[in-house]
């Protein structure tokens, strides 16, 4: 058996955990920037907001709607989100966290699902303050809908079971629409309708042969899945990932060349960072640069150029350095620039680097990787950025993304921690 726990209005319910003064308020959370709408609360939405309302549209709704407004604060939210997965790892056997809001669960078979499900709600509300929903299947696919059927329909009391084979379970099928279905995406939603497939109930009843022509091997192993047969397993371990990357948008436009090199230098260290986390090490570095094309009064350009490592590394400096030498090679002169970005490619585990002839000594490697363990050790006991690159700078504001509205970082630190008297 399989569930897919799924925080409810997640962002929202962060905020509300540290106020609880938002509960039953209408409340809604920004995008970078604060440019436009990314959460809301189930009384916003009763009010008719959208994803994706502009905030600077909406000012005067707001305020006359009374709706609480917050930026974005990730910091709290990723936090929050191990802590409900921590709890979720109390009751599964095996556990993939799909999101930073939702968590597939694997469970032997046996148990009572729906009073298992509610027992989930109950501890994940008492150890997090998250209230959640779960949906129970014998596939991943199939625990998806379920979820959403516990979401939606409040009948259930944010649980349900998928049916048993049957005409229950086909009816059930029925409800969704073909492009409800997880793994199905616009695209395909638009050739199986044209196909005569509307809803997840044909998509299970397609034969073998089309369900490979229309929708390839991936699609075909969706069609077993809605079928009740098992395919996708839980991924316990993160598949390896190709690239990473960091870019952001300013909070106001960055024109000289000296300023863009202190974000630059911060987004490289976080690559780094999370490359030492995996044990690994890139091989490739590529920096890009892009003006606003929401102005379009400003001259436009948006370049990028990249290089190969002579060595694969996740040595900070290093890394820095090389992006330097990037941003330099495509910086121009004349233009308004709103996002630097970094991505770290052709990434390879630690252990299997080869060595180039003019590759540092040993003990510099050794030296080198000393000092990045020593580095990450007090960036995670005393805060990131703690310990950084010099051409990082200190974090100044000309490149810091608007968050006008953020709550405190209440779980992370030390002077954002709430205060309680008695």
């Amino acid at each position: 058996m399989f569930a897919l726990v799924d925080c409810n209005n997640f962002y929202v319910s962060c905020e509300r955990v540290f106020q609880p003064r938002l509960e039953g308020r209408p409340v809604v959370v920004l995008s970078n920037n604060d440019g436009c709408v990314i959460a809301r609360s189930a009384e916003a939405k009763a009010l008719g907001y959208e994803m994706g309302d502009a905030y600077h549209l909406n000012l005067d709704r707001l305020k006359r709607d009374g709706v609480m407004v917050f930026s974005s604060n990730y910091t709290l939210y990723h936090d929050m989100s191990q802590r409900v997965q921590a709890t979720l790892g109390l009751f599964a056997e095996s556990l993939e966290n799909y999101s930073i809001d939702e968590c597939f669960l694997h469970f032997r078979p046996g148990a009572d699902w729906e009073p298992l499900g509610r027992e989930i709600k109950r501890i994940v509300r008492k150890h997090t303050g998250i209230p959640v929903c779960a949906g129970f299947g014998m596939t991943k696919v199939l625990a998806k809908l379920a979820n959403r059927t516990a979401k939606k329909r409040p009948e259930h009391g944010g649980v349900f079971l998928v049916p048993d084979a049957g005409e229950a379970r086909d009816a059930w099928l029925r409800s969704f629409a073909v492009g409800d279905v997880w793994g199905i995406g616009r695209q395909l939603s638009a050739r199986l309708e044209a196909a005569g497939i509307k809803t997840a109930f044909d998509l299970s009843r397609m034969d073998d042969t089309t369900a490979r022509r229309l929708l390839t091997v991936v699609g075909a192993r969706i069609v077993m899945e809605l079928r009740g047969v098992a395919c996708l397993q839980i991924e316990e371990i993160a598949p390896e990932k190709k690239g990473i990357g960091s870019a952001k948008s300013f909070g106001t436009p960055i024109e000289d060349l000296v300023t863009l090199h202190e974000p630059l230098a911060a987004y490289v260290s976080r690559i780094a960072e999370k490359l030492r986390d995996q044990r690994s090490v890139c091989g490739h570095l590529r920096v890009f640069l892009e003006t606003n094309p929401f102005v379009p009064s400003d001259p436009q350009y948006n370049p990028s150029t990249g290089c190969d490592l002579t060595t694969p590394t996740n040595y900070t400096p290093e890394l820095c350095t090389t992006a330097a030498r990037l941003l330099q090679r495509i910086y121009r002169t004349g233009y308004r620039y709103k996002k630097v970005g970094v991505m770290a490619l052709e990434i390879t585990p630690e252990a299997e680097t080869q060595l180039a002839f003019d590759a540092p000594a040993p003990e510099e490697i050794d030296r080198r990787r000393r000092l990045m363990a020593v580095m990450d050790k007090l960036n995670r006991e005393h805060g990131r950025g703690t310990v950084r690159v010099v051409s990082a700078g200190d974090r100044s504001p000309a490149w810091q993304m608007r968050q006008a509205l953020r709550s405190p970082c209440y779980t992370t630190r030390w002077a954002d921690m709430p205060k309680a008297a008695a």
